[in-house]
Order: structure tokens, then C-alpha cells, then sequence
């Protein structure tokens, strides 16, 4: 132990010329430290570098690589082959260069097609036998009309399309909507049929060659945003009602219609249907609609979806576009419109479709907390010798289910009474003084025109606070 002690002294106060060598020198105040520091008054022996050494290796290696490959091309020629002693250098060239030529002359398969030959979108999208679009504008024109609305706080208007010779016209729903009087502005080529009549009284000088007739509201349903009017008028020319259920993506349509109001009226624009059954929900209401990106606008609204042939497969709705985005044109299948607009013209309402003969308000979450009542609807009024008054529904009912299924809102409610028809029986489950109870309901059939979008009349006079009776139930902690 002592020994090793020892030799370490030895070694740490050893100044001699043992602690230098060619790298180095050992040095005294960083024990066990090692710097590069040569001396500067002895001179190295410099050895040569290696990189040197191997970069002229490299270059070396380099030259034979070339000199050998060029006279590899100068004994074949160029192709591969040796050439035989007292052969041309050059012929065997020239037959190298001969055979790369006729190598690049070989046909490569090119599309010929002339440019101008291409089919146009239109035809691409519609069958062989299809009309053109001149000829289905002058057959649909006619069938094409303006409506205008006066309102509370000023006009409105849209198109309609003429369903029968004697005056029937459907349009939407939402143009008609809070109408105080409505007025159908029928196309110029009626004007130019009996501008020769001088006994007419309908003729308007200003209309732009327009007629303008009072029209009355027959019946509307919001359910479906779909509004018949009469105007009394013959000799009318109605569209021609085609299948919707027939469509296909990718085929042509075309709409015509008074975008942004009569001084645009009769545009046509085109497109393909860009595809069929969208379920898209609007204003609380689900709608089945035909999606195309044919420029639907305000002012469109109840005008005609086209198809190749000149036959009516929808009716475009501008406030369902607005809704979703530019580009985006929606229209009520045909197929659908139909049922509704027969009961229409034949009742005045949707035969069938079920009530209950109340209004409500959503009791949302944070009053459900606030009052510590649960999540639903609260029943705000109760119409007389209404199904809801029969099954023995009152004001102040929280309603919180239907057939087993809890709902939280007014039309969550509505969407699954849909499903059923009046005369069916359905179990109301209702919140009333701390306890829950089921009520059979035998449900009514809606005959008035439904004006709300929950599908629930609203009454113009609401109470200040409809959850008072519930205020005194809530546990405030005193």
C-alpha cells in the first residue's frame, strides 16, 4: 500500500523529459489530464500524410479504369462486338447508328381524337335519345311562373310551376310564409298570345310584358315546405310530371326560375344531380331531398328541377341551398311532393298526418338543473277536445317520453310521433308534482296549416316565466 502510495509521488513530481512525447506533455496543475501542447523549440519528424497516399491511389485506379474502357469501345465499335483485323472502324459505326434509327422509328400508340370532337358535359350526362336544352326550355317555360308575396314589412317572391290548365300552381311552403296577399306573374309568351286582346284587365304596362293575377292559398304544409295556390285563369300550360325515383347520379339537370327576383326572371341554369336521398335536416324538420349543383338562388325557391326530357323530377328549394353552401341545390323529390300536393288541392291539409292538440317549450338543461325537474318539453297550452285533453294531458306537464323511448325536446317528440298516423294509440310518459306517469293517447288528425317548424302551434301571448310552478320545488339549501 505504501509502495503504490510512493510510486504515485514518483510520477506526479517527475519532470523530466519521460512525461513529453510526440503528442504531448504531461501536465503538473491538471492531474490525470492530457493536452496536446508540443514543445515548440524541438523540431517532429513529418511523416507523410495518408490521405495524400490514398487520394493518389484513387486517381491512379481512375486512369487505367478510363484507358481500359475506351479501348474496350474503340476494339468493338461501339457495339459490343470485336472488330476483325482489317475491318472498317467507321462502317461498323454507321451500322450501329443505322440500327438506332430504325429503332426510334417504330409507332408508339398515340390518342388521335380531335379536340373538337369531344362530348360536351350535357352530353355526356344525358341518354342518346334526350332533348336538347333549347328545346326543354321552350317546353317548360311556359309551365314556369313568378310568385310575389306582400308582406308586413315588405314583399317577397319566388317561382311556382303551373300543375293544371285551370289555375293550380305549387310553390314552397317558405315563400308563401306570412304572406298578407299573393299574386302569380305568368311568362311573357301569355302576354304575347293575347297582347291583340285590348278587353283584358289583367294587363299590367309596367310588368315587363308580364300578367299578374290574385292568387289564393289552397293549403300549405311547412312539414314538407310545399304551398298550392289557385289563380282563375285557363288555358294554362301545365308541366309535365316526371319520376324522381327514376334519377341517377351523374344525369343531366336544369332549373329554371327568377333568381334574386322578376328582373332575372325565366334563367336557366344546368348541372348534373349530384346525388339522390339526402336526408338533411332543416329548421328541426328532416327532409328527403335530390342534391344537384345546378345555381339555385333566392327566388328559385318552388321553381322546377328538369330532367333531359322536359319533365318536372323536383322542386328546388333556395332556402335549403342558402342553408348548406354555394354549390349545394337541394329540391323535394317529386314522388314525395305529390301525396302532399293532391291532399292540398283536394282537403286543404295533409290527410293522416297525427297531432296531439298541444304547444310547447324545450326544457333544456340548465332550467332542468335550476328547477330540478327532468329534461323534456313543458306543455305551455292544450287545445279543447284535443287527444292531449282526452288522454288527460295538462298545462304545466313536463313531457319526457313517448312509447317507452325518452326524448328531450319538441322535436325529438314530433319525429317519432311522425312515424304514426292518426287514430294510432301511443304512451306519453309526463312529469307532474315530483312524479312521473304514462298516458294513452289516441292521436288526431292535423288539419290546420302548420306554422311552426317543431310542428307545434305557438301562441302569440306567452307566459312571463312557464316554469314558475316548479320555482318553489327547487332545494335552495335553507
Amino acid at each position: 500500500m505504501n509502495s503504490d502510495f510512493n510510486n504515485y509521488n514518483d510520477y506526479n513530481n517527475d519532470e523530466n523529459e519521460n512525461n513529453t512525447n510526440e503528442f504531448g506533455v504531461y501536465n503538473k496543475d491538471k492531474a490525470n489530464e492530457y493536452c496536446f501542447n508540443p514543445p515548440k523549440d524541438k523540431k517532429q519528424n513529418k511523416k507523410p500524410n495518408k490521405a495524400l497516399k490514398v487520394l493518389m491511389a484513387l486517381a491512379g485506379c481512375s486512369i487505367v479504369s478510363v484507358t481500359s474502357i475506351v479501348g474496350y469501345s474503340i476494339a468493338t465499335g461501339g457495339n459490343g462486338k470485336l472488330i476483325k483485323a482489317g475491318s472498317d472502324v467507321s462502317q461498323s459505326t454507321s451500322e450501329s447508328s443505322s440500327k438506332k434509327s430504325e429503332t426510334s422509328s417504330i409507332p408508339v400508340e398515340q390518342n388521335t381524337a380531335k379536340r373538337t370532337d369531344l362530348p360536351t358535359i350535357s352530353q355526356l350526362s344525358t341518354p342518346s335519345d334526350a332533348m336538347t336544352i333549347p328545346d326543354i326550355v321552350d317546353k317548360v317555360s311556359p309551365s314556369v311562373v313568378g310568385v310575389s308575396c306582400l308582406l308586413n314589412n315588405g314583399t317577397a317572391t319566388g317561382t311556382g310551376i303551373i300543375l293544371s290548365s285551370d289555375g293550380y300552381i305549387v310553390t314552397n311552403a317558405h315563400v308563401i310564409s306570412g304572406a298578407k296577399a299573393i299574386s302569380v306573374v305568368l311568362p311573357e309568351n301569355y302576354y304575347k298570345d293575347e297582347q291583340s286582346d285590348s278587353s283584358s284587365n289583367n294587363k299590367n304596362d309596367n310588368s315587363d310584358e308580364k300578367y299578374t293575377y290574385e292568387a289564393t292559398l289552397i293549403g300549405s304544409d311547412t312539414q314538407t315546405d310545399i304551398a298550392v295556390l289557385k289563380i282563375e285563369k285557363t288555358g294554362l300550360t301545365p308541366a309535365e310530371i316526371g319520376k324522381s325515383s327514376d334519377i341517377v347520379v351523374g344525369e343531366a339537370a336544369i332549373v329554371i326560375g327568377n333568381p334574386l327576383g322578376f328582373d332575372l326572371s325565366g334563367t336557366v341554369t344546368s348541372g348534373i344531380i349530384s346525388a339522390t336521398d339526402r336526408k338533411l335536416t332543416i329548421e328541426e324538420k328532416t327532409m328527403n331531398l335530390i342534391q344537384t349543383d345546378a345555381s339555385i338562388n333566392s327566388g328559385n325557391s318552388g321553381g322546377p328541377l328538369i330532367n333531359a326530357y322536359g319533365q318536372i323530377i323536383g322542386i328546388t328549394s333556395a332556402k335549403v341551398s342558402s342553408t348548406y353552401g354555394e354549390g349545394l341545390g337541394f329540391a323535394i323529390p317529386v314522388d314525395e311532393a305529390l301525396p302532399i300536393i293532391k291532399d292540398l288541392m283536394e282537403y286543404g291539409y295533409v290527410t293522416g298526418r297525427p297531432t296531439l292538440g298541444i304547444s310547447g317549450e324545450d326544457v333544456t338543461e340548465i332550467y332542468a338543473q335550476f328547477y330540478n325537474i327532468p329534461q323534456g318539453f313543458i306543455i305551455r297550452s292544450v287545445e279543447d277536445d284535443s287527444a292531449a285533453q282526452k288522454a288527460g294531458l295538462k298545462v304545466g306537464d313536463v313531457v319526457i317520453g313517448i312509447n317507452g323511448e325518452l326524448i328531450e325536446s319538441v322535436s325529438e317528440f314530433n319525429d317519432i310521433k311522425s312515424k304514426f298516423s292518426a287514430g294510432d294509440t301511443i304512451t306519453v310518459s309526463v312529469y307532474r308534482d315530483g312524479e312521473i306517469s304514462d298516458k294513452e293517447v289516441t292521436l288526431g288528425e292535423d288539419r290546420s296549416a302548420i306554422e311552426s317548424s317543431s310542428q307545434v302551434e305557438q301562441e302569440q301571448t306567452q307566459p312571463q316565466n312557464p316554469f314558475e310552478q316548479y320555482y318553489n320545488q327547487f332545494d335552495f339549501g335553507n
